[in-house]
């Protein structure tokens, strides 16, 4: 218990994608899913180049997870290239607008569901930066999570939103 509660804390506080990765790794061969939770928690946190907490990062470290988890899938890496593309030509807010208002769940959506992770859906991310988008593309975003039974408020208590 003393070893898992030191490698939680250098986890914690490492800045390195790679030792990330490994560590990673090496705690879902070791079968200890709380490290390799932390490693992935804190590597998706360090990719973006935005400053935490802005819609941007928020948004990146969305595409960091999905591309890192269809990495582990597949066993190569993917890019998200539409999604890429489309921030390229529209910009972030525009993506994830798109995203709120679809009338289907997009796979991303579907994958992080599955996973267990609500708080890294684009609908999060919307309903976290609320002030930026269209009071209709909240309540898209709101019920989407609502319907795939998401407790939005405790989604957002969680992550300091309330």
């Amino acid at each position: 218990m003393k070893d898992v509660q030191k490698m939680l804390g250098l986890i914690g506080t490492c800045d390195d994608p790679e030792k990330l990765r490994s560590w990673h790794a090496n705690a879902l061969k070791a079968a200890h899913p709380d490290l390799a939770a932390a490693a992935f928690r804190r590597l998706i946190a360090i990719l973006p180049a935005e400053t935490p907490g802005t819609l941007e990062h928020d948004f990146w470290q969305t595409v960091h997870a999905f591309e890192h988890i269809l990495k582990e899938e597949r066993g190569k890496t993917v890019r998200l290239s539409r999604t890429r593309q489309m921030v390229a030509r529209v910009g972030v807010v525009a993506t994830l607008m798109s995203w709120a208002k679809r009338t289907t769940d997009t796979d991303g959506f579907t994958m992080l569901m599955e996973r267990n992770m609500p708080e890294l859906t684009g609908e999060a991310i919307v309903l976290r930066h609320a002030s930026q988008f269209d009071p209709e593309v909240v309540t898209a975003a709101r019920d989407r999570l609502e319907r795939a039974g998401v407790n939005v408020a405790a989604l957002l208590k969680s992550s300091g939103e309330l």
